[in-house]
C-alpha cells in the first residue's frame, strides 16, 4: 500500500493531537482536576436533591373561596348548599332536608374546583378564554349582567385584553370563574419551570461555566513555563499560538464531556420528577440542551481569557477574579434587567440569551402563565411564591426577531469573543520569555 505524502497539514495534526492528548493526560492524573470537578458536582446536586424533595412531597391545596367550610355545622360544605339552593349560614337549611335527601360530599370536592384554563389561541387583541368549572358563575341569581361582569358579552368567561402598546395581557375574570384554581398543580409547574432556569443559568452557564475555567485554564500555559516543560513543546516549529489553542483544546476535551453527562443526568431526573400528563417532560428537553450549550461556550470563551491572563501574568487567577465579580453582576442584573444594554458587554449575558431564546421557544405562553400567577391577590400564597420566582429567572432574548434568531447571534458574538481572547493570548505568549 502507497503511504500517504506528509504533508504540512499532516505534520500539523499531528502536533495537535499530541498536544491535545498531552493536556487531557496531565488533567486526568492531577488530583487537583477531580477536586474542582467534585466540588462543582457537590455544588449542584444539593440544589437538585432540594428540587426531588419539593417535587416529591408537592404543595399543599388552599381554597381559595371558602366553599369547601361549613359554616353553619349542618356536616355539608358551602359549595354544595350553594349548588342545591339550600342557606349555607342556616342549619335548618341544608341539602339532608330535600326529598329525597342528598348525602354530604368531602369538603375536598370543593377546594381546586375551578383550575386554571386560561390559554391564548391567535394573535388578536381581545379574547374570551377560561371555563366555569364548577358551575358557580352560571348558578348566579339576578340578571346576566352579574354573569358577564367584565362586560364582554360572553357569560362566566375570562376577558384577556393585551395592550396595543406594550403587548402584555391583562385578565378580568366573570364573577366566580377560576376564583378557585389548582394551586396544587400551578405552584408544581412554576417551581419545575424555575429550577430548570435557575439550575441552567445559575449552576451550569455561571457556576461551573465560570468556576471550572477560573481553576483549570488560568494556569494552562503559565505552569508549562514556570516549570521549564513548555521547551518541549516548543521544541519543534509550531507557533506559540496553536500552542496556546491546542492547550485549550485539551481542556475542553475534560470539561465538555463533564458538563454533557452532567446536562444529561439532570435533564432526566427533571424530566422524570416534573409535573406533566406522561411519564417523561419532553418539550423540556430543548432547553436543557440550550443551557449545555450555554455553558460549554462560556467556559470556553472564559476558558480562553483566563489562559490568557495566566500568560499576561503569573498569578493571572488574581487577574480573574475582578472579571469573575463582573460576570456574576451582569448575570444578576440579566435577571431583572435581561436587555440592559450593558450586558453586551460580558460574555454571561450572551450565554444567557441562548437559554432564554430556549425557553422562549419551548414555553411559548410563559408571560400568560406567569400573569395567571401574579393577578389573584395575596391569599394565593404558593402560587405567588413560586411564580415570582419563576419570573426572576426567565427573560425574553434582548436582542433577535424570534427565539432561534437571538440564539444563533449570541452564539456568534461568543465564538468571536473566544477568537479574540486567543489571538489576543497568543500574542501576549509570544512576546514571553521561557523560564
Amino acid at each position: 500500500m502507497e503511504a500517504k505524502p506528509n504533508t504540512i497539514y499532516r505534520a500539523l495534526d499531528r502536533k495537535a493531537a499530541a498536544i491535545t492528548e498531552f493536556t487531557m493526560r496531565q488533567y486526568r492524573t492531577k488530583a487537583s482536576t477531580w477536586v474542582v470537578l467534585g466540588v462543582g458536582l457537590v455544588a449542584i446536586s444539593l440544589v437538585m436533591l432540594i428540587y426531588i424533595d419539593v417535587m416529591a412531597s408537592g404543595f399543599e391545596s388552599i381554597d381559595n373561596d371558602g366553599d369547601s367550610r361549613d359554616w353553619d355545622n349542618d356536616g355539608y360544605p358551602t359549595g354544595q348548599e350553594i349548588k342545591w339552593g339550600t342557606d349555607p349560614f342556616s342549619d335548618t337549611s341544608h341539602p339532608g332536608l330535600l326529598d329525597p335527601p342528598v348525602e354530604p360530599e368531602p369538603a375536598s370536592n370543593y377546594i381546586d374546583e375551578d383550575g386554571f384554563d386560561i390559554s391564548i389561541n391567535g394573535d388578536s387583541t381581545s379574547q374570551s378564554t377560561g371555563f366555569d368549572d364548577d358551575g358557580d358563575c352560571y348558578n348566579l341569581d339576578g340578571t346576566s349582567s352579574r354573569k358577564d361582569s367584565n362586560n364582554n358579552g360572553v357569560e362566566c368567561d375570562i376577558a384577556l385584553i393585551q395592550s396595543r402598546y406594550t403587548g402584555e395581557w391583562d385578565i378580568y375574570p366573570d364573577i366566580n370563574v377560576d376564583e378557585d384554581p389548582d394551586d396544587s398543580a400551578y405552584a408544581l409547574e412554576a417551581t419545575h419551570m424555575a429550577f430548570v432556569l435557575g439550575m441552567g443559568k445559575m449552576g451550569f452557564v455561571l457556576l461551573l461555566g465560570l468556576f471550572l475555567p477560573l481553576f483549570l485554564a488560568t494556569g494552562l500555559i503559565r505552569d508549562e513555563m514556570t516549570s521549564g516543560t513548555m521547551h518541549f513543546m516548543l521544541a519543534k516549529p509550531i507557533a506559540r499560538t496553536e500552542v496556546f489553542l491546542y492547550r485549550i483544546l485539551g481542556y475542553l476535551g475534560i470539561v465538555w464531556p463533564y458538563l454533557i453527562g452532567l446536562g444529561i443526568i439532570f435533564a432526566l431526573i427533571s424530566g422524570f420528577m416534573g409535573p406533566s400528563d406522561g411519564i417523561f417532560r419532553f418539550n423540556d428537553l430543548g432547553v436543557w440542551l440550550a443551557i449545555v450549550f450555554a455553558a460549554m461556550m462560556a467556559s470556553l470563551v472564559y476558558g480562553m481569557l483566563f489562559c490568557a491572563l495566566g500568560v499576561m501574568w503569573r498569578y493571572g487567577i488574581v487577574l480573574a477574579i475582578p472579571f469573575a465579580a463582573w460576570e456574576l453582576g451582569m448575570c444578576l442584573l440579566s435577571m431583572g434587567a435581561p436587555e440592559a444594554s450593558i450586558l453586551r458587554f460580558s460574555v454571561i449575558g450572551w450565554a444567557l440569551m441562548i437559554v432564554d431564546a430556549a425557553a422562549v421557544l419551548a414555553w411559548p405562553n410563559m408571560e400568560l402563565f406567569l400573569l395567571q400567577g401574579t393577578s389573584f391577590g395575596n391569599d394565593f400564597g404558593s402560587i405567588q411564591t413560586s411564580a415570582l420566582a419563576l419570573q426572576f429567572f426567565y427573560a425574553t432574548p434582548g436582542v433577535g426577531t424570534s427565539g432561534l434568531a437571538s440564539a444563533v447571534i449570541a452564539t456568534i458574538v461568543l465564538l468571536i469573543q473566544a477568537s479574540v481572547f486567543w489571538f489576543t493570548g497568543g500574542a501576549i505568549f509570544k512576546g514571553k520569555e521561557i523560564e
